[in-house]
């Protein structure tokens, strides 16, 4: 099936009444999610995941999708009215719009942040259309060996080189694939890592694990550190922009968007580092006459592209989930993990065995960014008041929704004693800087990276050389090692340029006796 096929198949499922109004409750949640700081769409996906099993799986995903493009949008009106990110792609534009905020420029910020993200996450869907199918074309022509070594790639990059510690993201991951090997074993029919439990014959669940790190543990970390101080929220004003603002922000739009999608469809990207450059560019293009702004009174350049970079990386994001079953964000991991719930297993045949389910998804990502851009603009004063929350009961409620939620799963108190022992390890987690996305993307890939190595040894009769003697298999290995070894080496290189940058400056002899 070509694109244009397959977008018309698309929007003629979801322009029904019943996927639609799934979408305007994504988009609605999402949003709203988005303006909480701490409260991020996986933590939301996660929660959602055990109350929507008797939705059917088109439904259920139009809805995942809206909350992760609505989360997108609503963290720019955290990170502009409150000067507190409540995502890591939002923390740019914190910099430049809670100083608009500040002199009174709310309005234009929250403005351009909104058009932006339409903007991007109309860009960066058009490019899931017409990449997907791309990556789909080559993903199909690969063996068990280069998906074994695509997703050491994914574990390599996800969990040494996105985090402040490559340790402690390769311990996290350690743990994720012993949870992923707990039940019984596929090949030789032997229980694993079971303790004797029965319940834990079947495996651990994947939605229980990502409710627990992603709800439970991040509950308790935030009532952990919670001050009791009053958060002070700028006043919105006027949401117009004017012609100039218009002007220096349609550059930074696509620039952005431009620059951010790569970055998402990358298996190290994410949206920190496109955020990052989106506003080291636009600080370097902007007018002479306005570059004072910057870091003073607020431009309106570093609320524009760096937003459009975000918004863009997210739909970027979305590619490997689909076409390859690759997660590569702690929210593309729960919505895998959603997937392989519904017994549908994101790849290449994806886009022919779920083809239905697969562009009605992507038509729903062009609707709900028309329905965003329509939500943001008129109910900001709405978001606005929701920060306004006491943060004790938002926490509550989380507690309360994910215990049922998972509780009516399978109706067993094991289920529970596992969900808050998980609960207060991810705590821990957080407080020590354990990151936890590579605990579920390890627990979701542990096991198919087994199957894949054991049915490349099976091909090659015990060989284990075919994993370097194929050439895509062997490249995509050098690179995980690069990923792994190339930033510390030049750490390294750089620490000692520095040190004989002191040693030969003037003044730098011995010390006085």
């Amino acid at each position: 099936m070509d694109v244009w096929s397959g977008l018309a198949l698309g929007f003629g499922n979801a322009l029904t009444l019943t996927n639609m109004g799934w979408a305007l409750l994504g988009c609605f949640l999402g949003t709203a999610i988005g303006v909480l700081p701490g409260i991020g769409p996986a933590l939301t996906i996660a929660l959602l995941l055990p109350i929507t099993f008797k939705v059917s799986a088109t439904g259920a995903f139009i809805l995942f999708c809206g909350v992760f493009y609505g989360a997108m949008y609503g963290g720019s009106t955290t990170s502009i009215l409150l000067n507190t990110p409540g995502e890591s792609g939002s923390i740019i534009t914190a910099l430049e719009g809670a100083k608009m905020a500040r002199n009174g420029r709310a309005g234009p910020a929250l403005y351009t942040a909104a058009v932006g993200s339409f903007v991007a996450g109309t860009i960066g869907t058009l490019g899931i259309s017409f990449l997907g199918p791309i990556v789909v074309d080559l993903a199909l022509k690969l063996g068990p060996a280069e998906y074994f070594s695509l997703m050491v790639l994914c574990f390599v990059t996800v969990s040494a080189v996105l985090g402040g510690s490559a340790l402690r993201g390769l311990a996290s991951l350690g743990l994720g694939l012993m949870l992923g090997l707990i039940g019984i074993d596929l090949q030789t029919g032997q229980p694993r890592l079971t303790f004797g439990v029965i319940e834990l014959l079947d495996g651990t669940d994947v939605v229980l694990v990502a409710v627990a790190l992603f709800a439970v543990g991040e509950t308790l970390y935030l009532a952990w550190r919670y001050n009791n101080e009053a958060a002070t929220v700028r006043e919105v004003g006027r949401l117009s922009m004017s012609g100039s603002d218009w002007k220096r922000s349609a550059g930074p739009w696509f620039r952005g968007a431009l620059l951010g999608f790569p970055f998402g469809v990358m298996p190290a990207g994410g949206t920190e580092m496109p955020t990052m450059l989106s506003y080291y560019f636009e600080r370097k293009l902007v007018r002479p006459q306005f570059r004072r702004e910057f870091g003073t009174t607020g431009a309106i350049e570093g609320v524009a592209g760096p937003e459009a970079a975000n918004n863009a990386a997210a739909a970027g994001i979305l590619v490997p989930m689909l076409t390859l079953g690759l997660p590569t964000s702690a929210t593309a991991a729960i919505m895998l993990s959603a997937f392989q719930s519904y017994g549908i297993q994101p790849g290449p045949l994806l886009f022919t065995a779920q083809a239905d389910l697969v562009w009605t998804l992507i038509a729903s990502l062009y609707i709900a960014n028309v329905m965003l851009v329509v939500l943001n603009l008129p109910l900001v004063g709405l978001w606005a008041r929701i920060l306004k929350i006491p943060q004790p009961q938002l926490y509550a409620g989380i507690l309360v929704f994910a215990t049922i939620g998972t509780y009516g799963i399978s109706n067993s108190v094991v289920d529970l004693v596992i969900l808050y022992t998980l609960g207060v390890i991810a705590m821990f987690m957080r407080r020590f800087d354990f990151p936890t996305a590579p605990v579920v993307i390890g627990m979701i890939l542990g096991p198919m990276a087994e199957q894949a190595m054991r049915q490349a040894l099976t091909i090659s009769q015990g060989d284990w050389s075919t994993f370097v003697t194929r050439p895509v298999s062997v490249c995509i290995l050098v690179l995980a090692l690069v990923a792994l070894v190339g930033p510390r080496l030049y750490g390294l290189a750089a620490r000692r340029r520095a040190l004989a940058g002191q040693a030969g400056s003037p003044g730098a002899g011995p010390p006085p006796g």
